[in-house]
């Protein structure tokens, strides 16, 4: 669906700014189905590995052998901007993709999302203290008597907000001198909501020394509220730290053996995915935005033929104010498609090595 989408970006500039769109294929040939409207032929190929938009003229070479009439109409007979434009709408179309998912996520207020969202960027605020709890430690005192998703209604018989519960906790006392571990000497009586029904629960926090205070083992979190604007900015910051997480994580792996063991090809893509999808919607949407979001990144590398190198190239001829040729195009884009090529292979070489076991 994203690459589809990616392609519809493409498919819309080039019809937009005059240019002649041969084919709009889902998957690559051989071609099992096929439908013309128009110029356009729409088809299904056999091959589930993306798809393509092929529009007339996309090499300077094939200028030459074309009818007049087409040529006025082909990629390279265009004004340099117009090709930018044209190339720019697909990766463009997956970034308006995250940032809308992003944004709507970040606005319904769902604790899952926001949660996910601050930990693809860590820089981003999504969560404040609240009156869910959002994670237990094992081996504290609310380990097994507390549950994840659990909303404290009330705490020593007070309303219950994120300070009221934290400060009621940390102002508990030991019995005796304040060690490591030491007991309270009373309990803390939460009154907790789950999926609609209402417990008691008693927990004796202990002293925890490193911190200074007495803990229970919860942390307590909320969805930050975010208006229509706010979630625009904190989407829009979402996206800037994963740019910054894929180019630098890219880079590292090219050098680092240990980084690259953590890479993963679509095979992985997909099973984080099914993953994240079984555990909610919110989840894979998420994950979507994610994915839209790295395949745009990626796509705009400056290395034919990807979309970055199509731009490089357009903007490499607007400044020189003459045609760059087609082998002097490759020959520099060959470093990148030898590094992109060594990172998928080292992808799946992965992805087989766990689905193996190994």
């Amino acid at each position: 669906m994203l690459i589809v989408l990616h392609e519809a970006g493409h498919f819309f500039a080039a019809k937009a700014v005059g240019m002649r769109v041969e084919r709009f294929s889902l998957f690559f040939p051989p071609t099992i189905a096929r439908v013309r409207r128009g110029e356009t032929e729409y088809a299904i190929g056999a091959i589930p590995a993306g798809g393509y938009v092929k529009i007339t003229g996309m090499s300077p070479e094939e200028l030459a052998d074309l009818d007049p009439e087409l040529a006025k109409r082909a990629y390279y007979a265009q004004k340099p901007w117009k090709r930018i434009v044209v190339i720019l709408a697909g990766p463009g179309m997956n970034l308006l993709i995250a940032f809308v998912i992003f944004a709507a996520v970040l606005w319904s207020g769902s604790l899952g999302g926001a949660n996910t969202i601050g930990n693809l960027a860590p820089q981003v605020t999504t969560l404040v203290a609240g009156t869910t709890v959002d994670e237990l430690v094992s081996g504290e005192p609310a380990f097994g008597k507390l549950q994840l998703n659990d909303r404290i209604v009330t705490v020593d018989g007070h309303k219950a907000t994120g300070s009221v519960v934290i400060n009621t906790i940390v102002h508990d006392a030991c019995a005796g001198a304040a060690v490591q571990g030491c007991r309270a000497a009373k309990p803390v009586v939460f009154v907790v909501k789950h999926g609609g029904t209402e417990r008691t629960v008693s927990i004796y926090p202990r002293y925890e020394r490193q911190s200074g205070r007495m803990m229970v083992g919860i942390v307590l979190a909320q969805a930050r509220p975010f208006g229509l604007l706010g979630a625009l900015g904190a989407a829009a910051a979402t996206m800037w730290s994963i740019t910054e997480s894929t180019v630098g994580g890219l880079a590292h792996a090219v050098t680092s053996s240990k980084v690259r063991s953590h890479l993963h090809s679509i095979v992985g893509i997909a099973q984080v995915t099914e993953q994240a999808v079984a555990a909610g919607p919110v989840y894979g949407f998420v994950i979507l935005g994610l994915v839209s979001m790295v395949l745009a990144v990626i796509n705009l590398f400056p290395f034919l033929p990807l979309d970055g190198g199509h731009v490089l190239w357009s903007v490499a001829e607007k400044l020189r104010g003459g045609r760059v040729s087609t082998q002097a195009m490759w020959r520099f884009s060959s470093v990148g498609i030898v590094l992109l090529v060594f990172l998928v292979v080292n992808g799946i070489s992965n992805d087989v090595s766990r689905l193996s076991g190994g």
